[in-house]
């Protein structure tokens, strides 16, 4: 077997320290992740966390909205399964209970939002994360017929990261209890139908 390249191993390396950010910003808190907290975790020497990344945060930054940007991605296979906004939405907080607002991935989310209010740069990226996940979430309520689809997908993201947070303190909360009430601001446009709604019924078929 080959062996691998220089290339190839620096490659790996970066991979690692990004898997290992973002498991210590869930266990350690984003403020007290270090280099060299990073490096023994990761098993490499201090200089490659710098030579990798110009700085810890710079590493942070990357592995969190990374990290975001790949969980987020996820939603467009959940609206492939549903056949009306009301079901896309059982779907999407039926995910959300696998979470306890304790879990790894929920204190990611959780640290990087508040890293971000004192971070302009990290602010925009995790910005751009959202939007994105905003504009596939719009787009699926348009195609539904849903009422100002790039407002309800804005108040259903931020209504979704509250239910998350919420998650630690509320821990009976669960996804069934929430869809009803997001669920009333799905309405479909003024003379417009849902795919799966009957004529003159507004109710699901």
């Amino acid at each position: 077997m080959a062996r691998p390249t220089t290339a190839e191993r620096g490659r790996e390396v970066r991979r690692k320290l990004l898997d290992v950010a973002c498991r210590l910003i869930a266990e350690r808190g984003w403020t007290a992740v270090s280099t060299r907290m990073l490096a023994d975790r990761a098993g490499v020497t201090p200089g490659l966390v710098h030579y990798h990344f110009s700085s810890v945060q710079a590493l942070l930054s990357e592995a969190a909205t990374g990290a975001m940007r790949d969980y987020l991605a996820q939603a467009p296979g959940l609206f492939d399964r549903a056949d009306s906004p009301r079901r896309g939405l059982e779907l999407l907080l039926g995910e959300l209970d696998r979470h306890t607002g304790l879990d790894p991935q929920s204190l990611l989310f959780i640290e990087a939002y508040l890293a971000a209010t004192r971070d302009d740069a990290l602010r925009g990226e995790i910005s751009a994360v959202v939007a994105e996940f905003r504009s596939r979430v719009a787009d699926w309520l348009g195609r539904c017929g849903v009422a100002d689809p790039d407002g309800t997908a804005a108040v259903l993201a931020a209504a979704i990261d509250g239910v998350l947070m919420h998650r630690a303190l509320s821990p009976g909360m669960s996804g069934a209890d929430v869809a009803p009430v997001l669920g009333r601001i799905l309405a479909p446009a003024a003379g417009e139908r849902g795919p799966h709604e009957t004529e003159g019924t507004g109710d699901p078929a």
